[in-house]
């Protein structure tokens, strides 16, 4: 069947144009929704047509196989031309005066649709679902992999179509449509504390650590004192110093003027003695189980003759008398 030069087969509405954008005629609006600007020849045949209302068409580009679908604002176009929104040609990869292919179709309701944001510049704004159904009022359908432009703030936000129930291709005229959000195609997580790397598989080597010696307990330390009152022969050693260290010092020995003498064997002998026992009398100075040596019990003798004329002996009961009789 042939209609003014154009031949249309059977009841449906196929025709091919060349596309412009809607700069081409003066026509800012149509950039904000899917409805494109067509021939009046293509009204006279949809006319004749038992076709359902809205109109809705398939766009295609035959060359790469890319499919798209609009609603149609007017038919004032010159003929053999059609005017199109700018991004829809995007979608199409079509460029100005290229071959697109424009067939009528019936779309279903559509009863879900999955959105991605290019920019996480749309989810900063205050309202963004109120600003999407606003725009959404100026399209009659939605195509799965197109993407829209919705304008807000006299800035242009992109939004994929992810994905459209119940079909590829879905009506979006008097329905009630479930709406979900993918993440925007330049949203980063949050980075995440970095874990410390597992420790290398095979024995470890742990580093050596020198201990720090610990003071040793050491009873009985300090000065020691003779209960019959006469001063030690030897001084003890100091409680911080070692064993090792102690038996290599000499004892030095204070006679009754304060000077320094030699000392003894006896006292020597003594001062090896594990300290931590206790000093009692003159049992303190003698050697377990050894011989007395004569040299050493003359040196004690003269020590303790001359202690026992330096200290004045403890005389009980001394001073005058005094009777009650008077």
């Amino acid at each position: 069947m042939y209609f003014d030069g154009y031949h249309y087969p059977g009841t449906t509405f196929e025709q091919s144009y060349r596309c412009y954008p809607a700069s081409f005629i003066d026509k800012p609006q149509i950039e904000s929704g899917d409805k494109i600007i067509m021939p009046p020849s293509a009204l006279d045949r949809l006319a004749s047509l038992h076709i359902d209302y809205p109109m809705l068409f398939e766009l295609r580009n035959a060359g790469i196989e890319r499919v798209s679908h609009c609603g149609v604002l007017e038919f004032i176009a010159e003929e053999g031309m059609i005017y199109m929104p700018y991004w829809m040609m995007q979608n199409l990869l079509l460029q100005e005066g290229d071959i697109v292919r424009v067939r009528n179709v019936t779309l279903p309701k559509g009863t879900y649709v999955k959105l991605q944001p290019h920019t996480t510049d749309f989810l900063d704004i205050s309202n963004p679902k109120a600003i999407l159904e606003t725009a959404l009022r100026n399209y009659s359908c939605l195509t799965t992999g197109d993407s829209i432009m919705v304008p807000y703030n006299n800035k242009k936000y992109f939004i994929d179509i992810v994905e459209t129930k119940p079909a590829n291709g879905i009506s979006i005229i008097e329905t009630d449509c479930e709406v979900d959000f993918a993440p925007p195609l330049d949203y980063k997580e949050p980075e995440r504390p970095k874990i410390a790397p597992a420790a290398a598989k095979g024995p470890a080597k742990a580093e050596e650590v020198v201990p720090e010696p610990e003071p040793k307990f050491n009873p009985f330390t300090g000065s020691g004192r003779r209960l019959d009152g006469r001063p030690l022969s030897y001084e003890p050693a100091p409680a911080s110093s070692s064993s090792s260290s102690s038996k290599d010092k000499q004892p030095a020995v204070a006679n009754g003027n304060g000077q320094a003498s030699v000392a003894s064997s006896s006292s020597e002998k003594a001062a090896r003695q594990a300290q931590g026992k206790l000093v009692f009398g003159g049992n303190a100075n003698r050697a377990p189980k050894e011989a007395p040596k004569v040299g050493a019990g003359k040196e004690k003798t003269k020590q303790e003759e001359e202690e026992k004329k330096e200290e004045p002996k403890f005389q009980a009961f001394t001073g005058k008398k005094y009777s009650l009789r008077g």
